[in-house]
């Protein structure tokens, strides 16, 4: 399980800091996450390069890195990418990779045509927004949803009534779905 967070541009591209709010907000996750796991899920949190995208330096270079490098740690693995915001848009557009077998984006900042961006056909895809979120567009994240279901990937959206951006209100909805679904593709079976 591959745990990646959001976080805007900052003039100078300056590195990502561990105690930036954005990758703060993904420790309750990755915590519901290794609980849902009982112990058989290893979970890393990804701590990005630099902060934003843009053209010459995006999240997803830092999520190919990683999934390289849990390959080189150990047998290679079932994977699981769970990202919010533009790390749901890393998670998505990184998620075809070799070992990845599905992807969760929470609010994910996204443009409508990144279902053709990558080819994520045998993976499984969830997709949590909150109804609320004025940063990342749940109208776009659906548009991607219905792209993938096109192209034969098992898509699922879900709302998430009155969720903002920053998931803090209806916060362990989102925690939940992601830990659900995480364990539900890795291990075979919802967390109990």
């Amino acid at each position: 399980m591959l745990v990646l967070h959001g976080g805007a541009d900052r003039p100078g591209r300056p590195p990502t800091s561990p105690t930036q709010l954005s990758v703060l907000r993904m420790v309750p996750v990755a915590r519901r996450v290794a609980r849902a796991g009982r112990g058989r899920l290893r979970v890393h949190r990804l701590l990005n390069s630099s902060r934003g995208w843009d053209p010459d330096r995006t999240p997803v270079e830092d999520v190919e890195w990683a999934l390289w490098r849990l390959a080189q740690d150990g047998p290679r693995l079932p994977t699981c990418l769970v990202g919010h915001s533009l790390g749901g848009r890393a998670a998505l557009l990184a998620g075809g990779g070799e070992d990845v077998v599905s992807v969760v984006a929470l609010n994910p900042w996204v443009y409508a045509d990144d279902a053709t961006r990558t080819d994520l056909a045998g993976r499984r895809v969830l997709v949590v927004h909150g109804t609320d979120d004025r940063i990342a567009d749940p109208r776009r994240a659906r548009r991607v949803v219905d792209g993938l279901r096109a192209r034969h990937t098992d898509a699922t959206f879900v709302d998430v009534e009155g969720g903002r951006h920053a998931m803090l209100r209806h916060g362990s909805v989102f925690e939940r779905h992601a830990a659900d679904f995480a364990a539900r593709t890795l291990l075979g079976r919802p967390r109990g």
